[in-house]
């Protein structure tokens, strides 16, 4: 009996559980690849950020974020443009752009997490009814029954709850494996605002200090 012939022993729960995995495999792809076009080299993008602003080529720092692909670069480039501001309202307009950029990095994750959480109980919910188709059999025979005659509901029992745990599993295992990428980036992205920050208010102190001057 092939493994194809073992899942449609499960009924029509099946299907739900095997579209479930298809959205699963679907949002682990798509996060996979997203994930990984928005990483950068960041000690390079900040070291190369950091030279422009102490030259005060503040425009060409902008043009390089533009260039430059991912939420580091995005949040960078909100950073740079509001640099005449105080310095609250920069590290405020920052820390907005890093959450804007971090919806986006955790886009679909909610949807896996309901599906490593929901894909067990459509399961156990295939099991109540292949029980139920079991003891319908034994009714319906006046408990006259074989082995035979039970087997339907016993499969689909079986076969339904088995996929259901796989489903969840691995479908919880790419859940932490995407959210672990994400944390990284997020965990970039607090750095180099902590480093952008400083960057820009000795760029403005340095502004003024040269108006000063003249």
């Amino acid at each position: 009996m092939s493994l194809l012939d073992i899942l449609m022993k499960g009924g029509v729960v099946m299907i739900l559980i095997y579209l479930l995995s298809l959205i699963a495999v679907f949002i682990l792809i798509e996060r996979l690849i997203s994930l990984r076009k928005v990483r950068i080299n960041t000690r390079t993008f900040v070291l190369q950020i950091r030279n422009l602003l102490l030259r005060n080529q503040k425009e060409e720092a902008i043009q390089l974020c533009k260039r430059t692909v991912g939420p580091i670069a995005k949040m960078t480039r909100v950073g740079i443009e509001n640099a005449d501001r105080p310095r609250m309202e920069i590290k405020d307009a920052i820390e907005s752009a890093g959450k804007a950029e971090i919806y986006h990095l955790e886009k679909n994750l909610g949807t896996l997490a309901t599906i490593a959480s929901i894909a067990p109980m459509i399961g156990f919910f295939g099991t109540v009814t292949g029980m139920i188709r079991a003891f319908m059999a034994i009714q319906a025979r006046g408990g006259n029954v074989d082995a035979t005659v039970l087997a339907g509901g016993i499969w689909e029992a079986l076969v339904t709850t088995a996929a259901g745990l796989v489903v969840g599993i691995l479908s919880l295992i790419f859940y932490n494996l995407i959210q672990g990428k994400v944390e990284r980036i997020v965990f970039e992205m607090e750095e180099t605002s902590s480093e952008l920050l400083d960057a820009l208010i000795s760029e403005s102190g340095v502004m003024k200090h040269e108006f000063t001057n003249k």
